[in-house]
């Protein structure tokens, strides 16, 4: 691989240090200067020109947003937001993501040793996968042209229609283009899991429903489901669905990530693969790793009518989940992002 050229923005010297330690630590990155805010920063991006950069959200002179924004007008590169766990910080973090850059941290707080060091993975992780990714800006116009024709399998023909929805780097983006599209009288209750941490999910149901006709929110416990509402896993807890007669309740529970993952996207999909007399959608987005897979299979397993929707290569920020999607051989569709929320609709 080749070697990963960082810039490291952010207002304070303590971070800027510890971030360098962390990411130089690797082999495969080197750090290849340091910025106090965004104004610095985009004098250093034109010194520099590195390939990814880490860039704070709340910093003085010029934030991480308009920093953010700059940076995506002139010239496009892999960005990594770090956030404190602040309401204000994590409604700005959202925005950032929903607008070009392509995942985020929170920022270590409390017992910082401990946190440090759980922190360093997971940069790491996410600015070699930075490095990698294809920008919205550079994929988006393309594929226009790629229509979508009436689909020929069909789901099932019961009253009741839940569409279930995974996603993980890139997934706050893909899943605004969706959601914004989908009618304010859906008739379908839709349930959301996108990888992301406690603390940062309700911004991200808030700034959806916002920007959305169909309402949108993070999922409560025990709540039964209702057509033309949108339900966003809340970050640290696991979201399924029980049965009772015909109506459908939410489930969430906090126990063990599954293979890394709480919420779990399998989680959800196995949940959900029982329900009886129930048209079933499942829709696989952007993200790292093979998460969605195995629920892909319970599913069909259970029901052949579950109709599947998996992201295209051409669209996908991390084509990681669609392609393991893809790998199980029962997709239905596999789709371009503007498209989804068309067939979506057209299915139920």
């Amino acid at each position: 691989m080749n070697i990963i050229r960082v810039l490291v923005i952010d207002d304070s010297a303590f971070m800027r240090k510890i971030l360098t330690d962390m990411l130089s630590s690797d082999p495969v990155i080197e750090v290849v200067a340091t910025a106090r805010n965004g104004e610095d920063g985009l004098h250093k991006i034109n010194q520099f020109s590195p390939d990814v950069i880490t860039l704070d959200v709340q910093m003085p002179v010029m934030d991480g947003i308009t920093t953010l924004k700059n940076i995506m007008q002139t010239n496009p590169i892999p960005v990594v937001m770090l956030s404190s766990v602040t309401e204000d910080a994590t409604i700005k973090t959202i925005q950032a993501i929903s607008s070009g850059a392509v995942d985020f941290i929170a920022k270590p707080s409390g017992a910082i040793s401990i946190d440090i060091e759980t922190m360093k993975q997971e940069i790491i992780r996410k600015v070699i996968t930075a490095a990698s990714v294809k920008l919205p800006s550079q994929q988006e116009e393309r594929v226009r042209q790629n229509i979508i024709e009436n689909p020929v399998n069909e789901l099932a023909p019961y009253k009741q229609t839940i569409v279930v929805i995974g996603a993980s780097t890139g997934g706050p983006r893909a899943l605004q283009h969706i959601i914004e599209q989908l009618p304010k009288d859906l008739a379908a209750a839709v349930l959301i899991v996108q990888h992301m941490p406690a603390g940062f999910t309700k911004s991200l149901a808030e700034r959806l429903n916002s920007k959305s006709d169909i309402a949108v929110k993070e999922a409560a416990h025990g709540e039964r489901l209702r057509r033309g509402v949108v339900y966003i896993a809340p970050g640290g807890w696991h979201m399924k669905v029980k049965q009772m007669g015909s109506s459908v309740f939410i489930d969430l529970t906090d126990e063990e990530p599954l293979r890394g993952h709480r919420p779990s996207v399998d989680m959800l999909f196995t949940s959900l693969a029982p329900l009886k007399e129930v048209n079933k959608m499942a829709v696989i987005l952007t993200g790292m790793g093979n998460d969605g897979a195995n629920g892909i299979k319970s599913l069909k397993k259970h029901d052949k009518h579950t109709y599947i929707i998996a992201e295209s290569e051409e669209t996908a920020i991390v084509y990681g989940m669609p392609k393991a999607a893809m790998a199980t051989n029962l997709v239905n569709k596999q789709a371009p992002l503007h498209a989804v929320s068309r067939l979506i609709t057209q299915l139920i």
